[in-house]
């Protein structure tokens, strides 16, 4: 006779283990799996400081804001070496935090640059095969494409770029597409998709309104079809990612973006946030077509509106932050402010994962936070160094780059 007991115990193991793999996440890109900064993983830490629950502090070369991206067991970030002039990707094993390798993408002269962003503020991707990076050579927007060996497979430049604030562009990918937002005061302002494979030119769209906008679109399903949600050219609008063809538009609600949007499935509102010179927050429904401004815009607002950290959002709450440290909780579907906090100054976007929000600030200090209609803060936790970089998520670990310093942080 069988033991049952015993198979009932290996039978909870096995399935155990099945949700512990399905609720493993690689971090692929700028915001993550998802593009709006959420993680379906539950197994994080909650405190730590610059000792306790850190698994491994690693050196980082020279300066950069880039956050990092994780692929199973590797870690990728890029930065820049001023004293050579070089602009290089790295990559991190992310079980010791030895740093496998670096490679100069290209070198030249820096480009100028609003003095808190860096050289090398873009976030990587990849699809497991390729890694994909972008930076400024001069006025050119350089896209390159990696193996996980190091080798670079392919180069291109799509367009030109011009902006005081300097660059900061984060490859987005959709199927066969690398998506780059070469939105800008040049007159060769545009968004373009390249071939994931060569690089190679799959469709360019001229933007004729020449404006700043450093926002990453997001991809989602709405209306019953594919909709890439992008901030630029002086509008919010829907594009068809396939073959670049417009869906709709909102005009403004100003002229420059810095954060990228977000989608409430329980609402069915997309909520983007307007960069300069005003911030505003809008709640758009995405079924519309052509110029939807007077129509489909739910509501807005001032108060709540963010700069250049994105947002997260909950089923019903949206928490945002403006650089100046000010973080605003909003019920999504009325626009209404529940609370705001000041939480510091920061540049980096919060992540939602383990059923709290992770709002980093400028000083390394992430508040951990749980989500309601009132203010409650389950920790706050200290890197010890400055931090630009936005946090990643993969594998029960949180991956944070400090001025400095790689982190991971893990439940030890």
């Amino acid at each position: 006779m069988p033991n049952f007991k015993f198979l009932i115990f290996i039978l909870t193991l096995l399935i155990v283990n099945s949700l512990k793999v399905t609720q493993a996440q690689n971090w692929p890109n700028w915001r993550g799996p998802n593009g709006d900064g959420t993680s379906i993983e539950t197994n994080l830490p909650v405190k730590w400081d610059s000792i306790t629950n850190v698994i491994w502090k690693s050196p980082i070369p020279g300066i950069g804001h880039s956050s990092p991206i994780v692929w199973e067991d590797k870690l990728f970030t890029i930065t820049a070496l001023p004293e050579t002039q070089e602009k290089v990707l790295l990559c991190y094993d992310c079980k010791s935090g030895n740093l496998l390798w670096q490679k100069t993408v290209f070198k030249s002269a820096f480009e100028s640059k609003h003095n808190d962003n860096s050289f090398a503020s873009g976030t990587p991707a990849t699809d497991g095969k390729l890694v994909y990076v972008s930076f400024l050579d001069g006025d050119d927007a350089v896209v390159a494409a990696y193996d996980f060996a190091g080798n670079q497979v392919w180069i291109q430049r799509p367009g030109k770029f011009s902006s005081p604030h300097g660059y900061s562009c984060s490859p987005a990918l959709f199927e066969d597409k690398v998506i780059i937002n070469g939105n800008s005061k040049s007159d060769d302002s545009f968004v373009a998709a390249l071939s994931r494979i060569d690089g190679k030119l799959i469709w360019k769209i001229s933007q004729k309104n020449p404006a700043h906008s450093f926002s990453t679109p997001i991809f989602r399903k709405m209306a019953g079809k594919m909709q890439m949600i992008f901030l630029g050219n002086k509008e919010v609008a829907s594009y068809n990612p396939e073959d670049g063809s417009k869906y709709w538009f909102v005009n403004g609600p100003s002229e420059d973006f810095c954060a990228s949007p977000v989608y409430n499935e329980k609402t069915g509102l997309v909520l983007i946030s307007s960069a300069w010179p005003q911030r505003i927050l809008l709640a758009i429904k995405p079924d519309g077509n052509g110029d939807v401004t007077t129509s489909h815009v739910v509501w807005q607002a001032k108060e709540g509106a963010y700069y250049v950290p994105s947002p997260v959002c909950t089923d019903d709450y949206l928490f945002t932050t403006m650089t100046n440290g000010k973080v605003h909780c909003i019920e999504i579907a009325t626009g209404k402010i529940l609370w705001v906090e000041e939480l510091g100054k920061q540049y980096s976007s919060s992540v939602l994962a383990n059923g709290f929000v992770y709002m980093p600030n400028d000083q390394g200090v992430i508040t951990v936070i749980k989500p309601g209609p009132t203010f409650e803060a389950v920790a706050r936790n200290s890197i010890g160094e400055r931090m630009n970089a936005s946090p990643a998520i993969s594998n029960g670990k949180i991956y944070l780059r400090g001025d400095k310093h790689l982190f991971c942080i893990g439940n030890k």
